[in-house]
């Protein structure tokens, strides 16, 4: 009940001007749950007969069934004066509001019962008194103590049996007419509460459209047990034992009535101590119930239902279906209560807009754990049925479900309604980030994210709804519920004309795959999903002919040649390939199950897996016959080579690896097997395949050796030869051996790295002497390029062979020197052998056949500039110096041109001398050594001749040097 409900302006009138309450806090009190419930109970249930209200420090009020104890301050006492439910009609006529002060009626009851009546009965008190006014007195107060003792009762929820008026201890007389009358009216009275008392029932508040709690139910047997106690003593008191005593001896017509009050009050006491013990631990299951967390009330469900299940076979009173349709039906009440108060009430549609998610799943939570309860009493059921078939004499749950449930099934519609906003909330959301590609996919996307700005004004709106979305009985957020479901199918309609248009471009299955995975959200949604179904069937027809045309690509490229490359086997491209192809099958077909869960068709459902498959065992059985054609082949190959010799001479008489390129292509292929797990290995491959990591090495090693090997035979010299003939031999008996062992003895790789050292240590030795070998050959080819004679200024024989003509000569005499003695070093010989000096001897003779070429470059050289004809430079330049002694000539004259040009030509044979002999045999210099040479000598004679004609001949060619001359001394002077 809410403030402004009529039935409580009376109350609330009452108590502000009584307790002095302002208006704050009876509204207060009001929005307190607790107090709802109360005042609710008590106004729609006739069960409730009282109801007291005080203040509470230090300003607010507090409200009970019960008379409150310890309380001084006054009480608002508001009694019910028939057992009917309160309604507008009869709020005036049936409700009864008084003000009592706390503790009043407790002392008027004690003073009255210890001090008045004892007194007024006693004799002696009233002697001076007029007759008749002490009986008058005493009688006034019984009656004033009677109405207190009720009062009092009434407070504690008791049924008080007032004695019958006029009997005062011991001095009733069955002569007294008054006094039987008396006593016939108090039976009637009696048997009028007690009736009234026993035919109160727990489920009145269920019954009259409440819902309590299993509190109350608690309360009630409680509270029954209580009564029926204090009625019990009541009915064994003294005086009930006189009224029924003057009763039975007068044979009044109600002593019938008295006996069946006693029977009734002892039947009633043995049902509510049954029921009492039986109820207790179901209790105490629910109130522990309500100390845990919401999340853990799930797996309690079974724990409830299995005490109400021991509840309906141990108790005798309370196995009755409509009393425990009342309990289910109050602990439903109790789990409604909890989920509302767990889902924040008001607060809940907020969420829309802060947090959906995490609401969504306090609203799953919430149905889970109501429909565990659901789930329990099916369960519960079940198992008294079938007990009942073994043979247990209790009945089973026979009554229908949806009593038990009446309240929870509507609540759990107005859960699944909000359920379902949240949902379709979080769907739309995801619209956001949407964005369509193609040549229409800005305009499409702008459509999008108009339709989701439209849907947050809505959620915006619903999200502000002021009413409480947990209550099943306020119909306003069903309004709004409505309006909202309406606003979202505009903006599905939307929706689905974007996507239609989009499908519809949409030309192979990846796109339309991607496009319905990207709006899977929605297309759970009834209306999107019937107008788009034409376009998604689309989809299923496209997905049939793309793994057609992976078919039709198999059976017309199976018989071609695949290559990756030539470092790839052909059966393992071959594999490669036909591994592509079901890959694209089964992209397909993954293309297919983006709309597979949608149920749009499933005879075509059924085809497409069907045909897919299809593909995939042909390839399948395509990939298995190339694995065992490989693996054949394979097994001859490796066996093969397993027989084949390590080492042996090719065509050419090389030494080379046996079938090398059958070994890679074997390693190879063996190295794509290891990522082939099919591929059955037969003995030969097994073996390789076990050592090829082994047999991997051995193989490079014996490459390498085999190079260095014909690089040492192939390009030795014959003077080199008995520099190594020991060493050959030696790397002769370790090819010999390595050609006697195959690949498949065993040690191959240790054979190998054993000999490996020699043929390397060779081959370095060797490489060496030749680097240097090589050096001095660059030396002495370099000496073709170089120039003795050079030009100064306008004339030849003026500079003449120079010093920095020579020094280049004399330094790389010197480098031929230290690397001839390296290399001996190197070959590790003596001077003084006989192979060294051939050695030796061959350098030598090519260090003479370069200083011979140098030497007859120079003198042709000199030749040509010698010659008019062939030169027009000047060949000799004379300056006349002029000194203190007079002029000479520089330079000199005096010894004649012939010998000037004999001195040239000496120095050029000079440049030989340079160098030091390399041969250790021969002692005499290259230019003594030269000078012998033939073309050297003539080339010398040729020179002298043809310089003696031109300075002493009478030629034109003398008038040519002698102007020569003079324009030198005017151009010197």
């Amino acid at each position: 009940m809410m403030e402004g409900d009529e039935l409580l302006e009376p109350l609330r009138s009452f108590t502000e001007r009584s307790l002095g309450l302002s208006e704050p806090a009876w509204r207060q009190f009001l929005m307190e749950e607790e107090n709802q419930l109360l005042l609710g109970s008590f106004f729609s249930t006739a069960d409730c007969c009282d109801l007291f209200l005080h203040r509470e420090p230090p300003d607010g009020l507090s409200a009970g069934l019960h008379f409150p104890t310890q309380v001084r301050t006054k009480v608002v006492c508001v009694s019910r004066k028939s057992r009917q439910v309160i309604t507008k009609e009869n709020l005036q006529k049936l409700l009864l509001i008084q003000e009592v002060q706390g503790e009043d009626v407790m002392s008027f009851l004690t003073s009255v019962s210890e001090v008045t009546c004892p007194l007024l009965s006693n004799p002696e008190s009233s002697v001076s008194w007029a007759g008749g006014v002490a009986d008058e007195a005493l009688s006034f107060m019984e009656r004033q103590k009677n109405e207190a003792l009720v009062m009092s009762a009434q407070t504690k929820g008791q049924s008080f049996l007032p004695p019958p008026d006029g009997l005062h201890g011991d001095k009733g007389k069955l002569s007294d007419v008054k006094l039987l009358h008396a006593c016939d009216w108090t039976v009637i009275e009696w048997a009028e509460l007690v009736s009234d008392f026993l035919q109160r029932d727990s489920s009145a508040a269920a019954m009259d459209g409440s819902k309590p709690l299993p509190s109350e139910e608690f309360n009630f047997w409680q509270n029954r047990l209580k009564n029926l106690l204090f009625i019990q003593q009541q009915l064994t008191s003294r005086r009930a034992l006189q009224v029924a005593s003057i009763v039975e001896k007068t044979q009044s017509v109600y002593w019938s009535t008295l006996r069946d009050i006693y029977r009734d009050v002892q039947e009633g006491l043995q049902e509510a101590e049954d029921v009492t013990v039986n109820l207790s631990p179901v209790q105490q299951q629910l109130e522990e119930l309500q100390q845990q967390e919401y999340q853990q009330l799930g797996s309690r469900m079974a724990a409830v239902m299995e005490e109400v299940r021991l509840l309906w076979i141990r108790s005798e009173f309370y196995c009755k279906p409509c009393r425990v349709v009342v309990l289910l039906q109050e602990v439903c009440n109790l789990l409604i209560h909890r989920s509302r108060t767990f889902l924040r009430g008001q607060e809940v549609m907020r969420g829309l807009v802060t947090e959906p998610g995490a609401v969504l799943d306090d609203v799953t939570l919430v149905i889970w754990t109501l429909q565990k309860l659901k789930e329990a009493f099916s369960q519960t059921r079940t198992q008294l049925e079938a007990q009942q078939q073994d043979g247990d004499t209790h009945s089973c749950w026979d009554f229908p479900s949806h009593l038990v449930f009446i309240h929870l099934d509507k609540f759990l519609q107005r859960l699944q309604s909000i359920q379902e906003v949240f949902r379709v909330g979080l769907q739309m959301s995801q619209l956001s980030p949407a964005v369509l590609s193609g040549v229409s996919g800005g305009m499409w996307t702008d459509v999008v994210q108009q339709v989701y700005q439209d849907f947050v004004c809505h959620v915006t709106v619903l999200s502000d709804c002021p009413c409480d979305p947990t209550d099943p009985d306020d119909q306003t957020f069903q309004l709004h519920h409505d309006q909202f479901q309406a606003q979202v199918s505009d903006l599905d309609r939307r929706l689905v004309s974007v996507l239609s248009r989009a499908l519809e471009a949409c030309s192979v299955s990846s796109s339309a795959a991607k496009l319905v995975k990207m709006f899977r959200f929605v297309l759970e949604r009834p209306l999107i999903l019937d107008q788009l179904r034409p376009h998604l069937v689309r989809l299923g027809q496209m997905v049939l002919e793309e793994v057609d045309q992976t078919e039709l690509l198999f059976h017309s490229e199976r018989e071609k040649s695949h290559t990756l490359s030539r470092f790839t086997p052909t059966a393992a491209t071959r594999l490669c390939w036909t591994q592509q192809l079901r890959l694209r099958a089964e992209d397909t077909l993954n293309h297919y199950r983006t709309i597979q869960h949608l149920d749009l068709d499933p005879g075509e459902s059924q085809l497409v897996l069907q045909r897919v498959q299809q593909i995939v065992d042909l390839l399948q059985d395509f990939r298995d016959g190339l694995r065992s054609d490989w693996s054949s082949q394979l097994d001859s190959d490796c066996g093969f080579i397993l027989d084949q010799p390590l080492i042996q001479h090719d065509q050419q008489g090389m030494l080379g690896v046996s079938c090398s390129r059958q070994l890679e292509a074997a390693l190879r292929e063996l190295r794509c097997v290891s990522r082939e797990t099919d591929v059955e290995l037969r003995p030969h491959a097994s073996r390789l395949f076990a050592c090829r990591d082994d047999i991997t090495r051995s193989y490079l090693s014996l490459s390498h050796m085999v190079s260095c090997y014909n690089q040492v035979v192939s390009g030795v010299l014959q003077v080199e030869l008995p520099l190594i003939q020991d060493q050959l031999q030696d790397l002769n008996r370790t090819m010999s051996e390595l050609q006697r062992n195959t690949w498949s003895c065993a040690g191959v790789q240790q054979l190998v790295e054993q000999q490996k050292q020699a043929v390397l240590m060779l081959h370095s030795t060797v490489s060496e002497a030749r680097a240097n070998m090589d050096a001095m050959t660059h030396i002495i080819q370099g000496w073709a390029e170089l120039h003795l004679l050079r030009r100064s200024g306008d004339s030849l024989l003026e500079g003449g062979a120079t010093e920095q003509s020579y020094g280049p000569i004399r330094e790389q005499g010197q480098e031929l020197l230290r690397l001839t003695q390296v290399n001996r070093t190197v070959y590790g010989v003596e001077d003084s052998s006989e192979s060294w000096i051939r050695y030796l001897d061959h350098i030598d003779d090519r260090v003479q056949n370069g200083l011979f070429q140098l030497l007859l470059r120079t003198l042709h050289f000199l030749s040509d500039n010698m010659n008019p004809q062939s030169c027009s430079g000047v060949f000799l330049g004379i300056r006349l110096q002029l000194q203190e002694t007079g002029s000479e000539f520089e330079p000199s004259v005096s010894v004649g041109l012939s010998d000037l040009l004999k001195n040239v030509i000496s120095g050029i044979y000079g440049a030989a001398s340079l160098l030091p002999r390399i041969s250790v045999v021969h002692h005499s210099n290259y230019q003594m050594l030269l000078h012998d040479w033939v073309k050297l000598s003539y080339q010398h004679r040729q020179n002298q001749a043809h310089g003696f004609l031109s300075f002493k001949g009478g030629t034109t060619e003398h008038s040519k040097y002698c102007y020569i001359k003079r324009k030198t001394y005017r151009t010197h002077n």
